[in-house]
């Protein structure tokens, strides 16, 4: 079967916000002279963790805890952290590549649009992306197979036709779900030892060619 498209991840794949998120939350609890402990900051699944987060924060810091203030100085400190993200190693080679093919390029992410797009176009690169595809517009987050869906109906494709690519077991489970192969490049926080199910398994993008990572990839299954 023809692979006609492209479908990506946001966050962690094509910019590390991954790591700028954990960083924002360092400096929040730094602010309030404590410390994270960053083990177990990344859930298990996609979309928005945060309250949770904000939970911990308040339970640490007690009474004088500011939930309104916390937020709008964390994620300032975010937005400058992000300005001087760039795409991740080896994914605009692949982009240009695609587009060389003729293939087409979709984004599913569980983040909401507006982050999306913004860091999308802060990078240059929201011309590249026919379909956006975001958690704000689905019922559940990864690995709920549903950004997954909602991209190939707007592509109008078939599963079969097209090939994921994430940064999480969680995101490689929501392609696979929605019948797609799966290609895995675990951001810095993801064990590689959990990304078993993924169709084949890159440490960068810069790793190897889109052609070469396209040819290695398994039969495209009968169904999707």
């Amino acid at each position: 079967m023809t692979i006609k498209a492209l479908i990506l991840d946001f966050d962690g794949l094509l910019m590390d916000t991954e790591t700028t998120l954990l960083q924002s939350w360092v400096w929040e609890w730094r602010r309030h002279g404590l410390t994270l402990d960053p083990a177990g900051f990344f859930a298990d699944h996609g979309g928005d963790a945060n309250e949770p987060r904000y939970a911990a924060l308040a339970a640490a810091v007690g009474p004088t805890y500011d939930r309104e203030s916390s937020h709008t100085l964390r994620m300032a400190h975010r937005a400058g952290l992000n300005d001087r993200l760039r795409p991740a190693p080896g994914i605009v080679d692949w982009l240009d590549r695609a587009a060389g093919r003729g293939l087409r390029l979709a984004v599913a992410s569980s983040s909401a649009a507006g982050h999306v797009i913004s860091m999308l176009e802060r990078a240059g690169l929201r011309s590249r992306f026919e379909v956006l595809a975001t958690g704000d517009e689905v019922a559940a987050a990864k690995p709920d197979p549903a950004v997954y869906l909602l991209a190939l109906r707007r592509l109008g494709l078939p599963g079969r036709e097209a090939v994921g690519f994430e940064d999480s077991p969680h995101g490689v489970a929501a392609a696979q779900a929605a019948g797609l192969r799966c290609v895995a490049v675990p951001n810095a926080y993801a064990d590689p030892a959990r990304f078993t199910a993924a169709d084949l398994l890159l440490s960068s993008a810069a790793d190897r060619s889109l052609d070469e990572v396209l040819a290695d990839l398994p039969p495209a299954p009968a169904q999707a």
